[in-house]
């Protein structure tokens, strides 16, 4: 699993860091949060405290409540294990005894202005993406038509090229060359780009071009979920190549299935219309209709027709 500092957690999500500075190179190792909301009440069985803890309105006015000797001996118990990070939510203020305590076990204290419902989300989003299993795959990532496309193939088979020619028609690159894909739920696997190569395409006789620069920002987006994955073959005389494609075929990434397509290259071939045709199918596919299950289907209606 991957790992990322509070420090890194903080930029991204704009968090105010008030106290325990020193904290803000700890590592985040699970996308998991937590509400202290017993712990406060002094029972800490089982307390996760690799968990980032996050303090809403409710646990807030209940320290509130307390005395001043119970809310340090409550918070302080808290702090004492040793969190990644801890969080505020609603930009909440008299935290004078929270201050103290994190400065004290360089603890970072963050803040954040919105609600604690709009902070898990975003919080849970960043941290399951983050810290997703993932994988560099030598390709190009484009979205076509909202379908998140992974283009792989032989050095110089034309992949650049054929990102060029899909981003000049309107559609989105994601990465180009190397291509991060991430696991995020067993079942969804996204791609993006490693933050180096963002934005870039390197094409052969002219050199790195930024695409959002040449094309505007709506020909860049930041990840898509992988739906097909388009692999960019040498045309071989000697081989076979089926035009009716009946059988589907998969590749697995991160133990994720994704639909798997060949298209073989020459001279002459539109391999960015042929891309948008396959993204087309893919999305008919979705809604139930299978091009081949017509053809077929017309082909026994003929035959029933000529034996009667």
């Amino acid at each position: 699993m991957n790992r990322i500092t509070v420090k890194q957690l903080a930029k991204k999500l704009k968090l105010e860091v008030i106290a325990g500075e020193e904290g803000l190179d700890y590592i985040i190792t699970t996308d998991e949060i937590h509400r202290p909301g017993l712990p406060l009440t002094g029972y800490f069985v089982h307390f996760p405290n690799e968990r980032i803890q996050l303090l809403g309105k409710s646990e807030i006015t209940y320290l509130h409540s307390l005395t001043e000797e119970e809310r340090n001996k409550r918070i302080g118990n808290v702090i004492k294990k040793r969190p990644p990070c801890i969080i505020i939510t609603h930009n909440q203020e008299g935290l004078t005894y929270l201050i103290k305590h994190c400065n004290k076990h360089g603890v970072a204290l963050l803040r954040a202005k919105e609600h604690t419902t709009r902070v898990i989300s975003r919080l849970s989003n960043y941290l399951e993406k983050e810290l997703a299993q993932s994988i560099g795959i030598h390709g190009v990532c484009m979205n076509v038509f909202g379908v998140g496309i992974l283009i792989r193939g032989e050095s110089a088979i034309g992949k650049s090229e054929t990102a060029l020619s899909l981003i000049e028609k309107g559609h989105r690159l994601i990465s180009d060359d190397l291509v991060i894909l991430k696991n995020i739920d067993n079942e969804t696997l996204i791609g993006t780009h490693n933050g180096t190569n963002r934005d870039f395409l390197s094409l052969r006789g002219i050199g790195m071009v930024n695409v959002p620069r040449l094309y505007g920002s709506g020909a860049f987006q930041e990840e898509t979920i992988i739906n097909l994955d388009i692999v960019l073959s040498a045309w071989d005389q000697n081989k076979y190549y089926d035009a009716i494609h009946h059988s589907k075929e998969y590749v697995e990434y991160l133990d994720v299935s994704v639909p798997h397509i060949e298209i073989p290259v020459r001279p002459g071939r539109d391999i960015a219309a042929l891309i948008e045709v396959a993204a087309k199918n893919w999305r008919l596919e979705q809604q139930g209709y299978t091009a081949f299950n017509e053809f077929n289907q017309r082909i026994q209606d003929t035959i029933q027709e000529s034996s009667s």
